[in-house]
């Protein structure tokens, strides 16, 4: 149970980074809403790597780092389309706010996709 909390509150930052990064290309640059999901989905990523293998599974070997990197980006490109793929048919075809979108989708692909195939895969 403990592992599961500290993997919500590495979610929960890695979603906040993705978020931040997000609202920051849409809103301040302009850049497409799509677009500013996936580089989100990427910043966020990058951070859930990071705290997920040295906080979460403390899986902190330094020859693991490679093996990790591809389980892990495996991984990753799974929640990269489920995410970009989630906010535009969300956004698009339930006229939702893209903000709105973007919640939803990361708490079900988080909950359901992400936490699971971590680890039990990535950090196993």
């Amino acid at each position: 149970m403990a592992t599961f909390v500290k993997a919500q509150a590495s979610s929960f930052v890695a979603s906040a980074v993705d978020f931040l990064v997000t609202i920051f290309c849409k809103e301040v640059l302009g850049i497409w809403y799509v677009a500013a999901s996936f580089t989100g989905t990427v910043s966020g990523g990058i951070t859930n790597f990071i705290l997920g293998r040295a906080w979460v599974f403390k899986k902190k070997k330094e020859k693991a780092i490679p093996v990790q990197a591809v389980k892990y980006l495996l991984v990753w490109c799974g929640n990269l389309l489920l995410n970009t793929a989630g906010v535009f048919l969300v956004t698009h075809y339930l006229k939702l706010d893209y903000k709105i979108s973007k919640i939803l989708v990361s708490f079900f692909v988080g909950i359901f996709y992400n936490y699971f195939l971590q680890k039990k895969f990535v950090f196993a």
